[in-house]
């Protein structure tokens, strides 16, 4: 890191946007984690990546530039190769007259900038940057996967490609580094009537990234059994595995699956990364008083927090985000998850294993019995997991969990519908995350467009569009006409969006009078809960994501 930890601490204290007393509990945090204190204050939600990176630059007395909001002509940013961007960590970004600027994690090493003015024949004219940002920016130097794999197969084997000489270990390796670096969630290796496809799911979205000769499909899938570990003369049943690998300096774990379909075999790869765990409560969209109520419930020592929401909807990474900032050295946390998505240091996490009958509820059982103060339960799937978590909560524990249910309301009959009593479910639930994700607006080709307010209406409650829109007829909102940098698609990352149902006195007393959902919502609504729908038009109106990506995952439309 290019500051000390002391003077990282006192930035933040003379800022005035962090108190002593957070200051003292974030360095036992960053020195128990062995994690540089600026990038413990990001992971616990103590200030933005950007704003820190505001307070560095300031320190440097160097101008700050944050890349994720700056548009970067194709033309310039090729002026730094590939390789000395990713080794020094800089990117090239605008070209004035007097030079080009260049954005650097270190914008006071002066050998660099000469370098780099040599090779260029530029002024090189230095800002600060944070490497999250210029990480994230690098992106931009990926090329076309199908002419990579192309180029790659008449490298190895010349214009007349057989199956049997294809480089299979590397295509497979650079299929991996690929997802990684494009931030995949899952790898889908396809086979077809003529081809073989491969699409990659980003942002949520599948997207058709390769094609390949049919013939090359057995040797891929041999090399994928191979390195997680399945038996290679099994064809007609389904098999379940893991890789281990390493990318770009990061620990990759991939779980695998490769089920027999109509013309072969598919696999898909599950990318598991900490790389794509880093991402706080407020990074990943959560206003400021719904953070402050989440942060209420942390502060407890017993009870329960759920987060809520069907399969994708970021759930995990959100319960992950509240373990990180519960992670402190006094605390003893132990999870049980199917799978472990992310290794924390500090953490006890136990796998859900079928075989040994090691399920949700007799892992919970166990952990009762190893002194836990946080338990992690990876979801309440049946009424057994339900009822020891809720009594677990009630004994002086604090529970996290997830649980699928459309909003946060429906969350609290859903637990007694598991047989759990309203009385206990009014006793231990604290707050309650419901949240969708939605795709971001790429800011590299943000632009500016305008919908006429009759088709707001047809989807969002003229109250809504009153509050937080403005103008007449026709409002202006953002879109991304589509760039290199997030696959033309004008999409590049996610945002959640929430609502958090805090616990009152009132709602306590509806869920022991067993009212259902709708009434709780609108008493919790009263109470100042934001609804998911109105913190989607709140995104919409602040450019961050469109009206088509809120409706794709809410699905509400007016009655």
């Amino acid at each position: 890191m290019l500051l000390s930890n002391e003077q990282v601490k006192n930035l933040l204290l003379h800022s005035g946007q962090v108190s002593q007393e957070t200051l003292t509990s974030l360095e036992e945090f960053a020195k128990n984690a062995r994690t540089p204190l600026q990038e413990a204050a990001i992971e616990k939600d103590v200030i933005s990546d950007e704003n820190l990176g505001i307070l560095v630059a300031n320190f440097l007395k160097f101008p700050f530039i944050y890349l994720a909001k700056t548009a970067i002509p194709e033309n310039i940013f090729s002026i730094i190769p590939e390789r000395i961007a990713r080794k020094f960590k800089l990117v090239a970004f605008a070209k004035t007259a007097g030079g080009i600027l260049l954005a650097m994690v270190d914008p006071t090493n002066k050998e660099l900038i000469e370098m780099i003015s040599k090779k260029t024949g530029l002024k090189v004219i230095p800002y600060y940057a944070t490497g999250r940002d210029i990480e994230n920016t690098l992106q931009l130097y990926r090329k076309d996967l199908q002419q990579t794999f192309d180029d790659l197969l008449k490298r190895e084997v010349g214009e007349n490609v057989e199956a049997q000489d294809a480089p299979i270990a590397k295509m497979v390796d650079l299929l991996i580094t690929y997802a990684y670096r494009d931030k995949a969630s899952d790898i889908h290796i396809e086979p077809e009537e003529n081809d073989l496809l491969v699409r990659f799911r980003i942002d949520g979205i599948l997207h058709d990234m390769l094609y390949l000769d049919k013939k090359l499909t057995e040797r891929i899938l041999t090399r994928i059994k191979i390195l997680s570990r399945l038996r290679t003369d099994e064809h007609l049943s389904a098999q379940d595995g893991k890789i281990r690998m390493m990318v770009d300096d990061d620990n990759l774990d991939l779980r695998v699956s490769i089920v027999p379909i109509a013309e072969g075999e598919k696999a898909v790869m599950r990318l598991l990364s900490s790389h794509f765990r880093a991402s706080s409560l407020l990074d990943l969209g959560m206003r400021e008083e719904d953070f402050k109520k989440v942060n209420n419930a942390i502060n407890k020592s017993y009870g329960m927090i759920l987060a809520t929401g069907p399969t994708g909807s970021g759930k995990t990474t959100s319960i992950y985000s509240i373990l990180k900032i519960l992670n402190t050295r006094e605390k003893n946390i132990t999870t049980i998850e199917d799978p472990i998505e992310y290794r924390m240091k500090g953490v006890n996490q136990i796998q859900v294993n079928s075989k040994t009958n090691l399920t949700f509820a007799n892992g919970l059982r166990s952990i009762l019995r190893q002194d836990p103060n946080v338990i992690f339960v990876g979801e309440i799937r049946d009424d057994e997991t339900a009822e020891i978590a809720v009594n677990a909560a009630l004994t002086g524990h604090l529970v996290v969990s997830t649980l699928h249910t459309n909003d946060a309301a429906t969350a609290l009959p859903r637990l007694v519908d598991m047989k759990v009593e309203p009385f206990l479910v009014a006793s231990t639930v604290n707050v309650i995350i419901a949240q969708r994700l939605v795709r971001r607006i790429c800011e590299s080709c943000k632009a500016q467009v305008y919908i006429k307010k009759e088709d707001l209406l047809k989807n969002i409650p003229q109250d809504l569009i009153e509050k937080h829109f403005q103008g007449g007829d026709e409002i202006p909102v953002s879109q991304g006409k589509g760039c290199k940098l997030c696959h033309h698609t004008g999409y590049l990352g996610r945002i959640g969006i929430y609502e958090v149902l805090q616990m009152s006195e009132s709602i306590r007393k509806m869920v022991v009078d067993k009212k259902d959902s709708d009434v709780i919502t609108e008493e919790a609504i009263k109470e100042g809960m934001t609804t998911m729908q109105e913190d989607g038009v709140d995104k919409i109106a602040k450019g961050f994501t469109t009206l088509e990506e809120v409706l794709r995952v809410t699905k509400v439309e007016r009655a």
